[in-house]
């Protein structure tokens, strides 16, 4: 593998290969079948964002060039597949549920976890819902599962540390 240079960031617009300061188009042999594909690679990320089939041009033998509404037509495609793996990311670390305490009052109780390959945490918030004010916090598994009735089960508990 070659170290990157200087000029990997320049812009660049050839028939196989755009480049702007944040996004390289390729178009590549698509291993699959007879056909093309083009990958969308953000700038220091090590795998492309995007992979999908690329036209062939008019001889049926080689891809179409790239130009630039095509050019700009990946780069959205390709920002809102990262924009919707975030959110799914987010979705995946982030729970919340909203319960109703024995004295009335609706909480919401959250849980945030932190992916961490060594060492993962979480920790379980519980907000008053009328004025968001944080009423307790502990650390918890990352393995914990934030349901109603937990949730219910540790506001009954007054908050202590879940097993």
């Amino acid at each position: 593998m070659t170290e990157p240079t200087d000029t990997d960031n320049l812009p660049l617009q050839e028939a196989r290969l755009w480049r702007d300061d944040l996004w390289t188009a390729r178009v590549i042999k698509n291993e699959e079948d007879d056909g093309w594909a083009v990958e969308m690679t953000r700038q220091g990320d090590p795998e492309p964002a995007l992979v999908g089939p690329w036209t062939m041009g008019r001889d049926k033998k080689n891809p179409k060039p790239l130009d630039g509404p095509a050019f700009s037509t990946l780069v959205k495609t390709a920002a809102e597949v990262i924009r919707r793996h975030e959110q799914q990311l987010h979705a995946t670390l982030n729970k919340s549920v909203t319960v109703t305490a024995r004295d009335g009052r609706r909480i919401r109780v959250a849980l945030a976890i932190v992916p961490d390959e060594d060492n993962p945490s979480a920790t379980l918030s519980a907000h008053d819902d009328e004025d968001d004010s944080e009423l307790a916090s502990v650390n918890v598994s990352p393995a914990f599962k934030l349901t109603s009735g937990s949730a219910t089960s540790w506001i009954e508990a007054d908050f202590a540390r879940p097993r």
